[in-house]
């Protein structure tokens, strides 16, 4: 799957989506401070002036994009965790789809855009850390949602913390991000995965017992 938008309605002169994509994979793969402005130019085809005029200075544009991968991760995920789907499926099919996400990447496994490169840049801007709290939140709560919906369905107990498994399902995400990147093999991550469903809803039956 592209992570490039495809185009809708007229053509302009520049696509402001398409653009912030390919501002977005130079960050990715070089990082925020490594991302000149002229190699963010070139890879968006604009040149400084209309960088600047369109999306203000380089810590600007880093903010768009880290929204922008933000909203479509966060849409994602909520059609992921999908109601009509048993949860240890929808768990599973984030995971999968999160594997195929981190282990991208032109000269290698990118990990998450938000764990590669905001977690670094949080330090010394705030409002990176702003955006970077703000979508680890978000997607708890979506996380969080799902749960609520499964201890009604009965596919978790009544008792089951909500608010703690979310975290657990994120903090998985996350290691699975980080460990991508580290160049770990696709197959330790889903063994990774698998465990990270089996804390959360049990361990899978599998036939019947003897």
């Amino acid at each position: 799957m592209s992570d490039e938008p495809k185009r809708r309605g007229r053509p302009r002169a520049y696509d402001p989506e398409r653009a912030l994509t390919r501002a977005r994979r130079v960050f990715w793969d070089e990082g925020y401070a490594a991302s000149s402005l002229d190699a963010l130019g070139a890879a968006m085809a604009m040149n400084r002036p209309s960088l600047y005029g369109a999306f203000g200075d380089k810590e600007a544009l880093y903010l768009k994009t880290l929204e922008g991968y933000r909203d479509r991760s966060l849409e994602a995920l909520r059609g992921a965790l999908d109601p009509a789907r048993p949860l240890r499926a929808c768990l599973a099919s984030v995971y999968a789809k999160s594997i195929e996400i981190y282990l991208a990447g032109e000269h290698g496994a990118r990990g998450c855009y938000l764990i590669g490169t905001a977690t670094s840049e949080s330090v010394r801007q705030p409002a990176v850390r702003r955006i970077l709290r703000e979508s680890l939140h978000d997607f708890e709560r979506a996380i969080a949602d799902r749960l609520r919906l499964a201890v009604e369905k009965g596919e978790l107990a009544r008792r089951a913390d909500v608010t703690a498994l979310s975290r657990l399902a994120s903090a998985v995400m996350h290691s699975l991000a980080v460990r991508a990147r580290a160049g770990e093999q696709r197959s330790t991550l889903e063994a990774i995965a698998r465990s990270g469903v089996d804390m959360i809803c049990g361990p899978e039956k599998r036939g019947r017992e003897r």
